[in-house]
This record gives C-alpha cells, structure tokens and sequence, in this order.
C-alpha cells in the first residue's frame, strides 16, 4: 500500500460491490476462513507494507498530534475523577498506572498540576474548559490518524471538511468518553461495587467479582476503541464493523509488550538522564507515544491486509489495490481536476517558451 513521494496514495480503491451486502456463497467473510497459504501471505504483506507506508514517519507524525491533546485530556480526565468524589487519591492511582505502563519519566513533571486541578474547588468549570480543549486537540489527532489510514488503504481523502469535521469529532467524542469510561472503572468502582453490594446483601462478594472481571472488560474497551479508529477514521467503505478487529488485538498486544518492554529498558539501562537532563523524562514520554503509534499503526496494516487476503480467497482482484468503495470521492475528483488543469497550464507554458539558439563551436 505504497503512497508516493508526496504522500498521496498511489492509487484509489474501487469496488463496485456494495460492501454492506451479504457474501455471495463461497465468498469468504471472516479471517478464520483463511487457508494457511493466505495467512502467510498476510502477514508477508503486513510487514512488507509497514516498511513501504513509511509507518515510522506517520508515527512521529501522529505523536506531535497526540501531545497537543494528551495534556488538555488528562486534565479534564482528572477534572472528572474530582466531580465524581474521587479527589486526589484516584489520580495518584492513575499516574502509578501511566507510570507502571511506560510513562513514568514523565509522571513527575506532571504530577503535581493534576494534583493540583483534583483539589481544585473549581474542578467543574476546569473539566469544561478540558473537555472541550480536550475534544478539539484530540480530534486533530484522529483528523491525522484518518490520512494514515488512507495511505493504508491506498485511498484519496475524498469527504469535503464540512462532512469530515463533524465525524471526527463525534467520533474523537465517543473515544474520551469510553478512555474515561476505562479510568472510572479502574479507580472509581472498588467503593460503588462495596456499597452496591452491601445493599443487595451480598457484602463483599460483589467488590470481588467485578476486581476480577474488570480488567478483561477494560482490555475489551481499549480494543474496541482501536476498532473505532480502524473503521470510521479512513475513507473506504468496510464491508461491515467488528467490535473486535483481529488488527485491534494485535495492536493493544502488542503496546503492552513494547511498553513493558521500554519502561524496564528506561529505569533500568537508558542513559536519557545523562544525555537530555532535565528534559529526559520529556523524551522518554515522546519516545513511548512514538511506539504506541506504531503498534496502531501495525494493527491497521494488518487488518488491511486481511481484507485482502480474503478478497483474493473471494476471487476479487486485490493483487495491486484493495477493492473497497470510498465512503466519498468528491474532493478526490476536485484534486484531479484541479491537477490536470496544472498539467494543461504548464504544457502552455513549455510549448511558448522560445527554443533556446544552439551555440556554435
């Protein structure tokens, strides 16, 4: 799924089909029906495609948008701890968290602003105020996780603004509040499950159960979230949304690896104090977001090229370009348009130009 130089796609899917249909019989519909052969090509492909999108370059990209809303997030996410009575000891809980999952050496430098907005009598108004900064900055950062999905899919943007904006930020809407949704539960639900539970007479056992339960509801949340931003963010038509993407495990898997991984290399063997002193823990922060980019970004190449490993088993032609209908094409065919009129300015240019005499030896 090479984009060219400029970054722009090599070429725009088209699939007459439409994608919402039920499959014809025979037509693969699921990536467990993959034979052995297709998965190795799959995963060859994935690789393969990783490399030539130049997904490390889109990562440093997304993380620049990621940073200009990680800050106005994480003040209103504190803001709404403090609303819901939480106070302070509930985001001391969350940046142990953070900093047990590869954010620790920027933990610090952040620690006492949030403590401060959680003790705040004003904690209304601040989660306001970050929530609506929090929306805006964060839906830049979806806006650009949407044009890496394009050079994934090898697709033009083709939805006017006045129709993109507004999806994005509906959908940056959902994303905050489902994140919030996973931090409550963390730290907010141990004292609701105990008061729940002993009102319905069964005291602690309640407090129990949901202290086991939760966590793989919370990994089911975090995957469903990367699901969102594989099927809304890109301009293709998927054949149908799946609450768990095969490309969104692979992805939050793989984060948490990488993550595990690059926290104990940062306190255990990383010089980063010595070569950036006190913006060390800035770059290490900068450095995990960069890979958390790249684990999305390895997802979205896979579960693409799942779509095309089961097109090709479906006999549809994906060989060189996924067959999958844009969601719009409006601004695609203004941009060719408008390129062709460039073309056609440009031959007049040369073609009126005087020929230039030849010099005589």
């Amino acid at each position: 799924m090479t984009g060219s130089p400029g970054g722009h796609p090599r070429g725009m899917a088209t699939r007459h089909a439409d994608p919402g249909t039920s499959p014809d019989e025979g037509e693969v519909d699921s990536p467990t029906q993959l034979t052995a052969r297709s998965w190795r090509y799959v995963l060859r492909k994935t690789v393969r495609e990783f490399s030539d999108d130049e997904c490390t370059d889109l990562a440093a990209a997304l993380t620049y948008y990621a940073v200009l809303a990680v800050f106005p997030a994480a003040i209103a996410l504190t803001s709404l701890l403090g609303l819901v009575g939480e106070g302070t000891s509930s985001v001391r809980t969350v940046l142990d968290i953070v900093s047990q999952l590869g954010g620790g050496s920027v933990v610090d430098s952040v620690r006492d602003p949030l403590l401060e907005v959680s003790r705040s009598q004003g904690a209304g108004a601040a989660f306001v105020i970050g929530l609506l900064g929090a929306l805006w900055s964060a839906s830049g950062y979806v806006g650009a996780f949407g044009r890496a999905m394009n050079r994934v899919y090898e697709v033009g943007e083709g939805r006017p603004v006045w129709k993109l904006r507004p999806v994005m930020l509906l959908l940056t809407l959902v994303l905050v509040v489902l994140t919030a949704a996973v931090l409550l539960a963390l730290v907010v639900t141990g004292p609701v499950t105990a008061a729940i539970g002993d009102q319905i007479g069964v005291g602690s056992s309640l407090q129990l159960a949901w202290n086991i339960a939760k966590w793989p509801v919370m990994f089911l949340v975090v995957v469903l979230i990367v699901a969102l931003l594989y099927y809304a963010t890109p301009n293709v038509r998927q054949p149908k949304f799946r609450w768990v993407s095969v490309g969104a495990l692979v992805a939050i898997v793989t984060w948490g690896v990488v993550s595990a991984a690059f926290g104990f290399y940062v306190a255990n063997f990383s010089s980063y104090d010595k070569t950036y002193g006190a913006l060390a823990g800035v770059i290490a922060f900068l450095l995990w977001l960069w890979l958390t980019n790249l684990a999305l970004l390895f997802g979205a190449e896979l579960d693409a090229e799942l779509e095309r490993g089961r097109e090709l088993e479906s006999g549809i032609p994906a060989e060189r370009e996924l067959q999958l209908p844009p969601r719009d094409d409006r601004n695609i065919e203004k941009s060719r348009v408008k390129e062709e009129e460039d073309e056609r300015r440009g031959r007049a240019i040369r073609l009126r130009a005087r020929p230039q005499p030849r010099r005589k030896d």
